[in-house]
């Protein structure tokens, strides 16, 4: 090293040489640069003193010469900037050796197997606290000290993460206004609005829904007008004062108005019981129209999930770890409306950006605003672009492989439309790029079997379309459950013997095989990877019923500044969340036993005990990677399997297990948004509470008008194109699932019995995994490897497909890999203010173009929206067809 880079120690602290303080000037570029972000002050210099401690820490580290440089800079494995090295150099010099080791012990303990979490970082943390000499004889590890003291500030006076520090503050107000009247009236009215507007167009084809950044987007200049016009005036309530006017509109108050809009969006997913009980077409039983049958249910899936995650909070809010993708973009909106800074940063080719968060999210809003219009309406084809097709429509064999309506979407360029890399909110600016690459690797994998499935004609996948969610009976025409089932809906065996078994295509067949694994590998990842982590939370879930401090297993999560942030306000104690949980169950308790819907109400404690054994590794899981583990499929399996012939009982199941799970995962993502914007908690379990509650009321009335005033509803007559496919969907899943029953399909003998080998096959990859990265712990591509994201590439399938997937993975590898390596201040401060922009102009224009052209009906016909529907692409091609009157699979008389 140069002999002008010296260390200059004060007092135990660390004086950062004069490149590294703050400069004077009135625009201060962030630095990102790897080598210009160093800090000096922490290198040592080549004397001959110094060169012996060096060979002392390379031979206890095990690390050679260019290591132990690269020790010096492991603040450049955090990606932090310049402005993260300023902060935490004051906290540095108020450590002891005996903190630092006891922080270090903790951050090694929480983040040692987290794929988020740097690996350089980890292995020197181990390395210093393996070095008892060190600790012995600190005089001799002067420098290597204060790194370590200089490390553990960076990772507790902010989140270790980049990807929070770029939109959440590690600091607090707490005088800023929050639950004020304007931010209730404005969070009620769009709880209403888009609660109302969602059920109602829930069962039109194709739907469309509102969602909450829409309300997020339009919050702020409606605020913003009550902050203008609204008078100073008000009443006190039990010492505190409550406004009109209390001041600015704050982020506070928008945010806790986008969280209302967020838990109010969603309609209840009892209605698709409802609409299947009553409508004559399906099980046509009338007292599903009784309003207070309706309500009671849709009340209790929705406020079981609050129970739920409120008692989760310990294993998926409080830690550091979960990070929770999703809500980075929700308050990268919020800051880019409140926060005033704008610092200039380095770009790509040398250029500064000196452009706003706001007016960066304005332009790219107006963008993907106009851009939209033309996927979306008028050039239809370039949403699924499947340009390969077009050289021979009719050839079934390149359909297959490249098309993206019917097969399997091999495509280098499969779309320019940016509303299909978010259809399962896998945006690539959002989702960390080790999770979308490994969900691709999955999908992958899968395509080979699903290939194999098909042209090997194995389960007689050859004669159906290759890449359909649809059932088909042995005729390969759609199923006709009808036909299985007597006049009660109930299962009927000499009908069903008498008519055919159900088949799934080749896609159907594979997905149904990785959901099998991916249940098993999420049980067995949480088991191995965050142990610890969930016994301390059960530890800490314990103590605080007991009414005893933390204990000493708890402070863990002191190490998040954010945790620390939020003890300045009351928490929501343990016993609410329990009361809404024992209210929910008895509301539906209510619902099962007061109607004749011929299922015991130990249905909703056998599905809650289904979401209590998933909802730890799912929501975990959901935080770490943005992936989200949907019970559907298990829900169905168990449900099916324990209350067989009768398709409500299932459904019941289905909603208590799968839904109550999702809910409570979606919630807790609520939480943590709060958590990162310093919402008090007791405010955010007000808002969640009545806006689900209002909400609720909302959706069930507009059920209501719909099953009675519109004519022909859920058939092909109806008007508005309200004719239901997700509730045919639902419906044949109830028959198929519920009436006809998993047994007959993978039970003993049964048609795909073999397809349960995903059960251990989801054990065995995450063993496998876990076995590398312990034999091989310095690899780091090996640490990057998120088995359950690899069992999710799986599940892709029918009818999305590659085309859906693969377009992401360039995308986040410029941002996550690319960006943020590179030009860290630039990616911090634009990359998730994107990702809402081009949101919300998919949103908006999604809208406009419903309501100003397609609700009437207005198509754009030419040839660039019809050519990607030709040929196979329009009508699958089968790899077998079948003569007249012939029909494969078991011989009638042979299955039962």
């Amino acid at each position: 090293m140069a002999e002008n880079e010296k260390t200059v120690s004060t007092g135990g602290a660390t004086e950062l040489p004069e490149p590294h303080r703050r400069r004077p000037q009135s625009i201060r570029l962030q630095n990102v640069r790897p080598q210009s972000a160093r800090p000096q002050s922490v290198r040592s210099t080549q004397t001959a003193s110094s060169s012996d401690v060096a060979s002392d820490y390379n031979e206890s580290f095990s690390y050679d010469e260019d290591d132990l440089d690269d020790y010096h800079t492991t603040e450049q494995d955090l990606h932090v900037t310049e402005d993260d090295l300023l902060e935490a150099r004051e906290l540095a010099s108020k450590y002891t050796l005996e903190d630092v080791r006891d922080i270090m012990t903790r951050v090694h303990k929480i983040h040692e197997k987290d794929p988020n979490f740097p690996l350089a970082v980890i292995q020197k943390i181990k390395a210093f606290l393996d070095n008892e000499d060190l600790f012995t004889n600190p005089e001799k590890y002067e420098n290597i000290v204060q790194e370590m003291k200089l490390e553990a500030a960076l990772i507790t006076n902010n989140s270790p993460y980049a990807e929070v520090r770029a939109v959440v503050s590690n600091k607090d107000d707490t005088s800023v206004p929050c639950s004020t009247i304007r931010s209730w009236a404005i969070g009620l009215t769009f709880s209403v609005l888009l609660a109302f507007t969602n059920q109602l167009f829930d069962i039109r084809q194709p739907a469309i829904r509102i969602m909450a950044n829409v309300a997020q987007l339009l919050a702020y200049p409606i605020g913003k007008g009550c902050e203008r016009w609204l008078p100073d005036q008000g009443f006190t309530m039990f010492g505190v004062r409550h406004s009109l006017n209390p001041g600015p509109f704050s982020k506070k108050e928008h945010m806790l108005i986008t969280i209302m809009a967020n838990v109010a969006y969603n309609t209840p997913y009892t209605n698709y019981i409802i609409w299947v009980q009553y409508l004559p077409q399906y099980f046509n039983q009338p007292y599903a129209s009784h309003f207070a049958y309706q309500i009671l249910i849709a009340l209790s899936t929705n406020f079981i999930g609050y129970g739920m995650a409120g008692i989760c909070r310990r294993f998926l809010v409080y830690p550091s770890y979960c990070v929770w993708p999703a809500s980075l973009v929700t308050i990268a909106l919020n800051s880019a409306f409140h926060n005033d800074i704008n610092t200039p940063v380095e770009g790509p080719f040398g250029k500064i950006w000196r452009i706003s968060r706001l007016k960066f999210f304005y332009a790219m809003f107006g963008a993907m605003f106009i851009w939209f219009w033309f996927p979306n309406f008028i050039w239809t084809s370039l949403s699924n672009f499947n340009w390969i097709t077009w050289i021979a429509p009719s050839n079934r064999n390149l359909n297959t492989i490249t098309g993206s309506n019917n097969g399997l979407g091999v495509n280098p360029f499969p779309t320019f439309d940016w509303n299909i890399l978010l259809w399962d909110s896998a945006d690539p600016l959002m989702v960390p790029f080790f999770s979308t690459f490994n969900r691709f690797i999955g999908v992958f994998i899968s395509f080979w079997v699903v290939v194999g499935f098909w042209y090997g004609n194995l389960y007689d996948t050859g004669y159906l379309p290759i890449n359909t969610n649809r059932v088909y009976d042995h005729f390969g025409k759609l199923y006709n459950v009808s036909l299985a089932v007597n006049e009660k809906g109930l299962f009927d065996g000499d009908k069903y013997a008498a008519y055919s078994p159900p088949f799934l295509g080749a896609g159907n067949v594979v997905i149904y095989m990785f959901f099998f694994g991916i249940y098993t590998s999420t049980l067995t990842y949480a088991a191995l990877y965050h142990r610890h982590e969930i016994v301390t939370g059960f530890k800490g879930l314990i103590n605080s019923m007991r009414k005893k401090k933390p204990a000493a297993n708890d402070e863990l999560h002191d190490l998040d500044v954010h945790n620390r942030l939020m003890k300045s306000y009351r928490e929501v104690p343990e016993w609410w969340y329990m009361v809404c949980l024992v209210l929910a169950i008895a509301f539906g308790i209510s619902g099962i036993a007061g109607w004749e819907t011929h299922t015991s109400p130990g249905v909703i404690f056998y599905g809650l005990a289904l979401c209590l054994v998933f909802v730890i590794p799912v929501g975990i899981i959901k935080a770490m990677t943005g992936i989200e583990v949907t019970l559907n499929v298990l829900a169905e399996f168990i449900g099916g399997s324990w209350v067989e012939g009768n398709a409500l009982a299932m459904n019941y199941f289905k909603s208590f297990g799968y839904v109550t799970c999702a809910h409570a995962v979606m919630f807790s993502n609520d939480l943590k948004l709060a958590h990162y914007v310093k919402i008090p908690p007791r405010h955010t379990f007000s808002a969640q509470i009545v806006a689900t509650f209002i909400s609720t009321f909302i959706c069930v009335g507009v059920l209501n008008f719909q099953m009675t005033f519109i004519d022909d509803v859920c058939t092909e007559n109806a008007r508005f194109k309200l004719t239901c496919p997700g509730v045919n969907t639902f419906f044949t899943a109830s028959v198929l699932w519920g009436t006809v029953g998993p047994s007959k399909i993978w039970g003993h003998n049964g048609q795909y019995s073999e397809t349960l080998i995903g059960f251990p096959l989801g054990v065995a990859v995450v063993f496998l995994i876990w076995g590398l990265n312990k034999k091989f712990p310095k690899w780091t591509w090996t640490r990057q490897i998120h088995p359950v994201a690899i069992m999710y590439g799986g599940i892709v399938w029918a009818p999305y497909n590659m085309s859906y997937v693969w377009p992401s993975v360039p995308i986040a590898y410029f941002s996550w890999i690319y960006l943020k390596s590179r030009f860290l201040g630039l990616w911090s401060k634009y990359n998730f203010v994107l990702s809402a922009a081009w949101s919300c102009g998919i949103a908006i224009s999604g809208i406009v173009m419903f309501f100003a052209l397609q609700y009437n009906g207005n198509d754009f016909e030419w040839w660039g929206n019809d050519v990607a529907y030709r040929g196979c692409e329009d009508t699958a091609c089968p790899l077998k067809t079948l003569k007249p009157g012939e029909y494969f699979g078991p011989r009638i008389g042979d299955f039962s």
